[in-house]
């Protein structure tokens, strides 16, 4: 299986189900559309952020339709200006490279120094799908199972309306 090790040994250890979907590498959703077909789950799209000072970052995670522009995330976040993170950043935050983003990353934030954004619309999805760390595949869980991971990563989040 494609992706990281470490995070199929954890679903296992966490007792989380999943559904494995290979595929060529897809580093945007348009380009992942095209394997999604008859897969049963909401497809999320995860954007990484820092703040203007750079010492905050942020995962942003909503559905892939929906369309978000920084101004108005930036009002929502009540965080200040923010900017997409470094690929540099998105290496040392979340060990993950462009194209690549996903919350399952957070197994690589030992300080827990991410913080991550929900849109409360997935609340609602039952499975939810993302990369297991590398855009050459996808991994369907249950949102339950999606939350358990959330609790374990020791990463605080919430959940907001994007709209």
């Amino acid at each position: 299986m494609n992706g990281q090790k470490e995070l199929y040994a954890l679903f296992d250890e966490l007792n989380i189900d999943f559904q494995y979907i290979e595929h060529p590498p897809v580093p945007t959703v348009e380009e992942a559309m095209k394997y999604w077909k008859g897969m049963d789950a909401v497809k999320c799209k995860n954007l990484f952020f820092r703040n203007h000072k750079g010492n905050r970052h942020y995962l942003v995670l909503l559905e892939h339709k929906q369309l978000l522009k920084i101004k108005d995330l930036e009002q929502i976040l009540k965080q200040g200006k923010i900017s997409f993170a470094s690929e540099k950043r998105l290496a040392k935050y979340l060990g993950l490279t462009p194209g690549s983003v996903t919350p399952f990353g957070l197994i690589n934030d030992s300080e827990n120094h991410v913080h991550v954004f929900i849109d409360e619309n997935l609340k609602d999805c039952g499975n939810i799908s993302f990369h297991p760390n590398i855009n050459t595949a996808s991994i369907v869980v249950t949102f339950e199972d999606f939350i358990k991971f959330m609790d374990w990563s020791g990463n605080s989040y919430e959940f907001i309306k994007l709209y």
